[in-house]
């Protein structure tokens, strides 16, 4: 039996060489078994392990199949003992990390279309340029101001 991937199983899909899908039991999990147009039989493994793609609750592989366009599925229950559920401790250590990644992906990316932005405008002709040292003066004035009016005096 061959081993897919995740991304080698939604271009077999994106392709239109898959036959049928068979959501298979196993002790507490469940594993998806693919038929290709082919001929060929194939086993959803994870990408890092290389070991068969194990899912707790079948309703995760169904959604993942939908996503992946596969809307029709059988299962195999001959092999199923739910009381076998041991797939792995759960890890909420790498939901936070995950959780951390996604979030700094979506600030890298903020920050880049920041500094796209920056680009551009300062690039751009019409945009207004102030020298360093003016900028400099006229913040250190409103500073003066805004302490001389806590003060109660008046700023030079």
């Amino acid at each position: 039996m061959q081993t897919l991937t995740l991304e080698q199983l939604r271009a077999t899909a994106r392709a239109g060489g898959v036959a049928s899908v068979t959501l298979k039991a196993e002790g507490g999990a469940f594993l998806v078994t693919v038929a290709t147009r082919s001929g060929g039989d194939g086993l959803l493994i994870t990408t890092r392990a290389k070991e068969p793609r194990r899912f707790a609750d079948p309703r995760k592989a169904m959604l993942l199949l939908r996503e992946m366009g596969i809307a029709t599925a059988r299962f195999d229950t001959s092999h199923w003992h739910p009381d076998k559920t041991s797939t792995g401790a759960p890890r909420p250590d790498r939901a936070v990390a995950m959780k951390r990644a996604h979030e700094a992906a979506a600030h890298d990316r903020w920050f880049r279309a920041q500094v796209e932005e920056g680009l551009r405008e300062a690039s751009d002709r019409a945009t207004v340029t102030l020298p360093h040292a003016r900028v400099m003066k006229d913040m250190k004035a409103t500073i003066d101001r805004m302490v001389a009016k806590k003060k109660g005096t008046r700023a030079r």
